[in-house]
């Protein structure tokens, strides 16, 4: 019989796990209502989402050791494809107002590519739905060795 605390346990994973889910659903339909695919540096999140989103369902319907490894693999990468996503954001903004205004101060520039027409902060999303997907799988029972697997025993 299950005790409070992994009763518990089980339902805040749970939640993260339908979080990350309809996080990558809602985040991938926006991306494809975007286009966001016309250049090869915007397909990743469009595949991490994809992958992201399968992993989840999988572990919730029914988790695996393979799973969860590759589920956390694919969360890892979504916090990266957040961070090269902030940086590409910012970049394109950033030559924008170069081109616009050439002779303006590099801090008047970093300030409007900040706010730009492409959205700097908006891969922080993927950054999110990383982190959740993590916290979701520590401690997460179907990730332990059984006992009968270890190198040792075989």
């Amino acid at each position: 019989m299950a005790t409070d605390t992994e009763t518990l346990l089980r339902t805040l994973r749970t939640g993260l796990l339908a979080l990350v889910a309809f996080g990558c659903a809602g985040l991938g339909l926006e991306l494809i209502l975007l286009e966001h695919w016309e250049e090869p540096t915007q397909w990743p999140p469009l595949l991490l989402l994809t992958g992201g989103f399968l992993g989840a369902v999988a572990l919730l319907v029914r988790p695996s050791r393979a799973a969860i490894r590759i589920f956390r693999t694919v969360m890892v990468f979504a916090l990266l494809s957040g961070g090269a996503g902030a940086f590409y954001h910012y970049r394109a903004n950033a030559a924008l107002e170069r081109e616009v205004a050439p002779d303006r101060p590099a801090m008047e520039i970093a300030s409007a590519a900040l706010r730009g027409g492409v959205p700097t902060l908006a891969p922080g999303a993927m950054v999110q739905l990383g982190l959740l997907g993590l916290l979701a799988c520590v401690g997460h029972p179907g990730a332990r060795r059984r006992p009968d697997s270890s190198p040792s025993s075989v």
